[in-house]
């Protein structure tokens, strides 16, 4: 009897039924440790099986592995809108809003500037700029799907959010006693500048629930405005040197998301609804990582030398201190 490889919609069913099985267990991890990303984890088991036995078996699944770093990851990020509704800006009132705009628009900056000095092509400094600035792995694999960057590039810009984004999750609960300021004003600090969604509510539950609160608001305001990012990187690629189609390029998964966002505003959803969209989300956006992970090769990712790592590491402490300094002057402009 022919095996499931003989017969390509057999192969494509049988490997997203191994990516969703696979991911459906990263799930569950996250869910007894949460300061581990389903994204992140998806990830490091997907670059392990990729370099074990396993591989061999990866040809005879190629199609879906394409499908699932691609269209499905484009819907996933649209689906990404419904965690956040319009109106929790208000929670976090101007300040938050400014706070996460010049963030992401300094970080990005400061992305493009000195991965130009340390000699990085574009794609690889958007990338790591992208997960620092907005929102870790979903916002480096949302770009990914305008740049349409290599593998290796996308592995390695993760690979930064996972040391960085860890080291912020361990420094800021011990930092609070130092810097003596307030909940609310602490909360949106670990909200504009910690990489990934679970990083900052790990950093933020070590310090009080009053901090959580209003720094997972601040991250989601982050979030939202990986819309206007997206959207901004396909008029940048529409007007690339050498491009021969200087047709403005809008990401259709970007207006998506805000259209998504939008239905989550108007209460258009229950909750039990808006919730099982958000788990379906969770399972594309995992499947597509672990996808990417088992098509990276370790080798790729080494040949990227140390300067994507100085880059991310600069990024960071930009962050870390301007990310500060910022909270101070804007709370100062608002007293």
């Amino acid at each position: 009897m022919p095996t499931y490889a003989t017969h390509p919609r057999a192969s494509v069913c049988y490997g997203m039924l191994m990516l969703a099985s696979i991911s459906l267990l990263c799930l569950l991890f996250n869910q007894q440790v949460p300061a581990i990303s389903p994204l992140m984890l998806a990830m490091l088991v997907g670059l392990v099986l990729g370099h074990s036995r396993f591989a061999a078996g990866l040809v005879h699944v190629d199609a879906s592995l394409q499908w699932a770093k691609g269209p499905l990851l484009r819907i996933a990020i649209g689906l990404y809108g419904f965690r956040i509704g319009f109106e929790q800006i208000q929670q976090v009132g101007m300040q938050g809003v400014l706070m996460a705009v010049l963030v992401i628009f300094s970080v990005i900056s400061c992305a493009l500037w000195l991965g130009k000095k340390l000699g990085l092509d574009r794609h690889t400094s958007l990338l790591v700029g992208a997960g620092s600035a907005i929102c870790g792995a979903a916002a480096v694999l949302a770009s990914q799907s305008v740049l349409k960057a290599s593998e290796e590039k996308v592995s390695v810009a993760i690979a930064t959010v996972v040391l960085f984004g860890t080291l912020s999750m361990l420094l800021y609960p011990l930092g609070y006693s130092l810097l003596a300021l307030p909940a609310q004003q602490y909360g949106v600090l670990i909200g504009a500048t910690v990489h990934e969604v679970a990083q900052v509510a790990a950093a933020s539950a070590a310090v009080s629930e009053q901090v959580q609160q209003a720094a997972i608001i601040e991250k989601m305001l982050r979030v939202m405005l990986l819309a206007p990012f997206l959207v901004w990187l396909g008029w940048q690629q529409s007007n690339t040197p050498g491009r021969s189609e200087k047709s403005l390029h809008l990401p259709w998964f970007a207006l998506g998301f805000l259209c998504c966002s939008g239905i989550r505003t108007l209460d258009w959803l229950p909750i039990s609804g808006l919730h099982m969209l958000q788990v379906l989300d969770d399972l594309m956006l995992t499947m597509a990582m672990l996808a990417l992970g088992l098509n990276t090769r370790a080798a790729q990712v080494v040949r990227a030398g140390r300067r994507p790592l100085l880059l991310a590491a600069a990024l960071f402490l930009l962050l870390l201190i301007g990310g500060y300094l910022l909270s101070q002057l804007l709370a100062l402009l608002s007293a």
